[in-house]
């Protein structure tokens, strides 16, 4: 995998990362590969659509803790807001996506804490 370009400290701390649990998971109803996903952030819970569906079973992703980028500007995605962005690990082999990994703490901690 190539390497991306250095940034500044300045440029990383402007992401806002966060722990939130997800509180309910459905296939996106006009896209293949999209789950939309409400997570609870502590403080306001949000819709995510994240593109794992081939990789994950959707009904198991209720209660997991997860790593969400809550500054990203928000979009629609096939006809559903998504106000957020779900941090996850890819596994490569070649040009072929293998598996994508939903990233989450290690053991439970609050909805809404911040990841550094």
């Amino acid at each position: 995998m190539e390497a991306k370009p250095t940034i500044k400290y300045d440029e990383f701390a402007k992401l806002d990362l966060r722990v939130a649990t997800i509180v309910a998971a459905e296939v996106h109803p006009n896209a293949d590969r999209l789950v939309k996903l409400q997570v609870d952030l502590g403080s306001e819970q949000r819709q995510i659509c994240a593109g794992i569906r081939e990789f994950v079973d959707v009904d198991s992703l209720v209660g997991r803790q997860i790593v969400v980028l809550v500054n990203l500007e928000p979009r629609t995605i096939r006809g559903e807001p998504s106000n957020g962005m779900l941090l996850a690990a890819t596994v490569q082999e070649g040009e072929k996506l293998q598996d994508v990994v939903p990233l989450g703490p290690a053991k439970p901690v609050a909805n809404g804490a911040a990841v550094s």
